[in-house]
Order: structure tokens, then sequence, then C-alpha cells
């Protein structure tokens, strides 16, 4: 391969790199899986009433499937005991005592209290991934991934936005 060549491919794969980056953090590949599953929830509103009550970020992020800047939720680093909520209607998600240093620059947690969240599978990127969201408002939290610690070896990296810290 010539060094223009090089160069050109290097380019175009930075291009598209900065393309994902900019669509995946705006919501532009669209909305959750689960969202576009159809799926009733217990909660509903309509898009105008959830911009309202979330705000622009929180509604990229729950309703649009968006995802925030690693390192940028204040909730990474939350270490006192408690319950971790959905920020769309309040429904406890995670307990503290599932949290861990994923040192991914989102919250991390290796199980969520049981029955309160729901999966659905996402090709987003052009790849599988198990998204997960609230169980009673649908709102999408982030992704499971299978590099987690023990007991489940599971890894729930969830946006800080979608998620109110309770103390205990």
């Amino acid at each position: 391969m010539t060094g223009l060549s090089r160069r050109k491919l290097i380019a175009t794969g930075l291009a598209g790199a900065g393309a994902y980056g900019v669509a995946s953090f705006t919501g532009i590949f669209g909305g959750s899986a689960v969202a576009k599953s159809g799926q009733k929830f217990k909660i509903t509103r309509t898009p105008e009433e959830w911009k309202k009550r979330l705000g622009p970020a929180r509604y990229r992020i729950l309703r649009q499937a968006g995802t925030e800047r690693s390192f940028s939720s204040p909730l990474d680093n939350e270490k006192r005991q408690g319950v971790f909520a959905c920020a769309g209607c309040n429904l406890g998600l995670y307990s503290s005592k599932t949290k861990f240093d994923s040192r991914t620059g989102w919250p991390s947690f290796w199980a969520p209290i049981k029955g309160r969240v729901g999966t659905a599978t996402d090709y987003k990127i052009g790849y599988p991934r198990t998204e997960v969201h609230c169980s009673r408002c649908g709102g999408h939290l982030g992704h499971i991934f299978s590099d987690g610690p023990k007991p489940t070896g599971k890894r729930h990296c969830i946006n800080g936005l979608a998620l109110k810290f309770i103390p205990a």
C-alpha cells in the first residue's frame, strides 16, 4: 500500500468513527430497540410530555437511546449506600451494593434489582448488543456486557442521566 493510499484509508476510517460518535451521542440512529418493538409499559407519555418532564439531555438518553459522554456523570463516582432509580419514573433499578468501578466512565452494576429492568437486542451499531431499559416506563438505560465481576459476570453499563440516586 502506498503512503497516499494508507493516508486515505486512515482518514476515511477516522471520518467514519467520528460520524458514528456524533450519531451515537445525538441519538441519530433512532430510538431504542425496545421502543421499536412496540412493547407496552405501565407508564406511558407522549413525546411532548416526556420532553417537558425530562429536559433535552435526559430525553435524548431515555427516550431516544442516546449515550452521554464517558466520565461526565457524577453518579459514576457515587459511593454512598442507596438506590439508583429511573430518572423517568423513579422506579428503583439498582442497589448501591451491586455497583462497581468498571473504569469505563459510566455507572456500572453487576445486577439489577429483580424484575426492575428489561432487555432487548439492539443492532444500532451493526452487531447485536443487549440494551437494558426500565421495566415500568421503557426508558433506555444503557447496555449489558459480559465482562463484569462475579457473581454474575455481567456489566450493566448505565448512562448517569438515566438515573437518580436516592441515598439510604
